[in-house]
């Protein structure tokens, strides 16, 4: 860091309204997802008792999410972003009100075992998302100015890491305290809240191009830019493998209940940590100028995550494990941050709605691919070991890109 502390205003985007309702909304978004996820992932194993199971949910999210996305970053660019936020978000909602639904119709008789139309429901989510995950990266890109990208990008995975900080807690409380029925209720009220948010936001759209070819050409553009920018391509590929191989949220349910012995309220506060780790290194972030030596960084936060996991896996302390997922989301900020801000900064205005659903392609669907990975992993090789062998992998892929993008490594300042 070169610059006086003077020259850098860490709370210039948040003078700006607009973008102050934006990140209310999403923060209330993801607050309401991240306590779903939760809910869902402890009805799920408390119904089974099979870590696959567990998988099986992050692969009924992934699935249609692959399917979809390119068509909701294409949406994104033809479309008004903030009508398209707007719906998807209603969407989400529907969504809730089915788990709602389902979990009070199964709340005894033949139906008290069944988990099969929890996964239908995950996967209409699925698709949901792949509408709401560009549009939104778009909106928020379209309320700043350029000079402002990196700011807004500290502040946004910020805030979203905040809302996986309360949803978890939230969602073991409010589960243990009065059920899973009053936790979907709370999850599709967040939801709505976020719509209202996204209704304040006054929004001027961008003109739209000049349609030129068929949908299936723009998606190919879309795709043919991120493979032409090898820094961009570098950064998403190492993040795509490290959560692929290294995240062990899917099975953190299991972790709770047999080897750390604690119960939702447990599971809440280890879903959590992560997001604690976060915010905590957001906030450091957000009044520190610009990054020097960008991408050396890069690659030794995504080294450190791989590292937090291994020795999470071997934890056998509450706290101690609390402690290294905090540190693993401590460092996986920084990564997005950079990954986010090099993106705005490379991707022209008009296709930003198509390159952040190839991002997310690459990196949304891994989160939640990553989760059967983990869920398949802990049945084939035992929880412990599965989560050991994606940490060393994680350590692998930065070995692997640190050799084939050198210029990844070399990159200096991004925002």
């Amino acid at each position: 860091m070169d610059e006086p502390s003077g020259a850098h205003d860490p709370y210039a985007v948040l003078r700006n309204p607009d973008y102050r309702w934006f990140i209310v909304s999403m923060g209330l978004i993801t607050l309401g997802l991240q306590m779903q996820g939760l809910v869902v992932a402890w009805q799920v194993y408390d119904r089974t008792g099979d870590p696959l199971a567990l998988g099986l949910i992050g692969l009924s999210e992934a699935l249609p999410f692959l399917l979809v996305a390119l068509f909701g970053g294409h949406a994104a660019d033809r479309l008004n972003r903030a009508r398209l936020c707007m719906a998807s978000t209603l969407g989400l909602a529907f969504c809730s009100a089915l788990l709602v639904l389902f979990t009070w119709r199964s709340m005894g008789g033949p139906l008290a075992k069944a988990v099969a139309p929890m996964y239908g429901i995950i996967f209409l989510t699925g698709i949901v998302r792949a509408f709401y995950r560009p549009a939104n990266v778009a909106l928020g890109t379209d309320l700043l100015p350029k000079e402002l990208y990196a700011s807004g990008s500290t502040w946004r995975v910020s805030v979203f890491h905040a809302g996986m900080v309360v949803g978890p807690a939230m969602g073991g409380l409010v589960y243990a305290w009065r059920g899973p029925l009053v936790a979907h209720l709370l999850v599709m009220g967040l939801l709505l809240s976020g719509f209202l948010g996204l209704l304040l936001i006054r929004y001027v759209p961008r003109p739209v191009r000049p349609r030129e070819g068929s949908i299936f050409a723009s998606l190919g553009e879309g795709l043919r830019f991120v493979f032409s920018q090898r820094l961009l391509l570098g950064a998403i590929s190492l993040d795509l493998f490290a959560v692929l191989f290294g995240g062990a949220v899917a099975v953190l349910p299991v972790f709770a209940k047999e080897i750390l012995k604690t119960g939702p309220q447990g599971l809440g506060a280890l879903r959590a940590a992560p997001a604690i780790g976060s915010v905590l290194m957001g906030l450091t972030m957000a009044h520190l100028p610009p990054m020097r030596r960008a991408g050396r960084t890069l690659l030794l936060c995504v080294a450190s995550f791989g590292v937090a996991m291994i020795a999470f896996a071997l934890s056998r302390s509450f706290l101690l494990s609390l402690l290294l997922l905090a540190a693993s989301g401590a460092v996986d900020n920084v990564s997005v941050v950079l990954r986010s801000t090099l993106l705005q900064m490379v991707t022209p205005a008009h296709m930003l709605g198509r390159v952040s659903s190839v991002n997310q392609v690459f990196i949304g669907s891994s989160n939640e691919i990553g989760a059967f990975e983990s869920g398949a992993a802990a049945r084939l090789l035992g929880l412990v070991p599965s989560v050991v062998f994606g940490g060393c992998m994680t350590l692998v892929v930065v070995a692997f890109t640190t050799w084939r993008v050198p210029e990844l490594r070399r990159m200096d300042r991004i925002g």
